[in-house]
C-alpha cells in the first residue's frame, strides 16, 4: 500500500512520540486510578507504545494478519487489570488525540473527509482489540472457575470414618451444588460416618448460606451418615438467632477441635492424655 493512500499513516508514523506523550498525560490518573494492578507511568507508557506501534503496523499493511499480534496484546491489558470500560476509554482519547492533532488548521470539509478515514481505518482495528479483551477475559474467567472447582470444598478423611468439608469464602449458588458434589462422593468414597462442615472461613452466613448447609446436612443423612456443623464465631451465631434461621436438626460446635472430639464419641473412641513415661 503506498502511504499517499492513507493520511493517518504517516501523519501517526511522524508524531508518534508527541501522541504517546499527549495520551499518557490525559489518560495516566484515571488509568492509575481505575487500574488494580497498575502502579505507576512506566506501564501506561509501555502499553500505550505498544498499541500505537500496532496501529502503524496495520495502518501500513491493512491485509496483513494481526489478529495474533492484537490477541496478545489484549491478553496482556487483562492481565494487568484494565477493565472494558478502560480500555475503551483509552482507544476513544486516543482517536480524539490523533484527530485533534491532524485538524489544527483543516478546514470543515476537510475534517469531515478525516472522519470518515478514521472510521473506515481504526474502527475495525479498534473493534478487534477489544474483541479480543473479551475473549481473554472470559478464557480467564472460565480457567478460575475450573481451578475454583476442582479446590473447592474438598472432603478429607481425618481419622477412620470421619471426614471435614472446610468451606472458604462465599457461598453461592453454583458452589453451592459444587460442594453438595463433593461431600456426597467423598461420603461414600472414604465411607465416612461422621462428617464436619468447617464454617470458619466463611465471612457472611446469610439465609441462602444457611439453607445450602441445611441441604448438605440432609444430603449426608440420606446416604447414612451423620452431620455436624462447626467453627460458628460469635457473629455468626448472632446472625443465625437474628435471621431466625433453624439449625436445630443440626449438631453444632463452636470450634473444628470440639467438633472433632464429639465426633470420635459418635464412633466410640475418644481422645486419650499418655502419662509421662518413666
Amino acid at each position: 500500500m503506498q502511504e499517499s493512500l492513507n493520511p493517518l499513516y504517516k501523519f501517526i508514523l511522524i508524531h508518534k512520540k508527541e501522541i504517546l506523550n499527549n495520551w499518557v498525560n490525559v489518560m495516566g490518573e484515571t488509568v492509575l486510578l481505575k487500574a488494580s494492578n497498575t502502579n505507576n507511568s512506566q506501564v501506561i507508557f509501555t502499553i500505550y507504545n505498544e498499541y500505537i506501534n500496532i496501529v502503524v503496523q496495520y495502518l501500513q499493511n491493512p491485509k496483513e494478519d494481526m489478529v495474533s499480534t492484537i490477541s496478545d496484546f489484549s491478553k496482556k491489558i487483562v492481565q494487568i487489570g484494565w477493565s472494558l470500560q478502560l480500555v475503551s476509554m483509552s482507544l476513544i482519547e486516543f482517536n480524539k488525540i490523533v484527530f485533534d492533532l491532524m485538524t489544527i488548521d483543516q478546514s470543515d470539509e476537510e475534517k469531515m473527509k478525516l472522519v470518515f478515514d478514521f472510521d473506515k481505518w481504526l474502527t475495525p482495528l479498534n473493534y478487534e482489540v477489544l474483541n479480543q479483551y473479551a475473549e481473554s477475559w472470559e478464557k480467564i474467567v472460565a480457567l478460575q472457575k475450573l481451578a475454583l472447582k476442582e479446590l473447592s470444598a474438598p472432603l478429607i478423611p481425618i481419622f477412620d470414618n470421619i471426614s471435614v468439608l472446610p468451606l472458604v469464602g462465599t457461598i453461592d449458588t453454583e458452589r453451592a451444588r459444587n460442594i453438595m458434589e463433593n461431600l456426597l462422593f467423598g461420603v461414600v468414597k472414604h465411607r465416612s460416618e461422621v462428617v464436619l462442615i468447617d464454617i470458619t472461613g466463611v465471612p457472611i452466613v446469610d439465609t441462602m448460606v444457611a439453607h445450602h448447609i441445611i441441604q448438605a446436612s440432609e444430603a449426608v443423612r440420606l446416604v447414612g451418615a451423620k452431620c455436624l456443623l462447626v467453627g460458628i464465631r460469635p457473629e455468626i451465631a448472632q446472625t443465625i438467632v437474628n435471621l431466625e434461621i433453624d439449625l436445630r436438626k443440626i449438631i453444632t460446635k463452636n470450634s473444628l477441635q470440639a467438633g472433632i472430639e464429639y465426633a470420635l464419641q459418635l464412633t466410640n473412641r475418644k481422645i486419650v492424655t499418655l502419662g509421662d513415661r518413666k
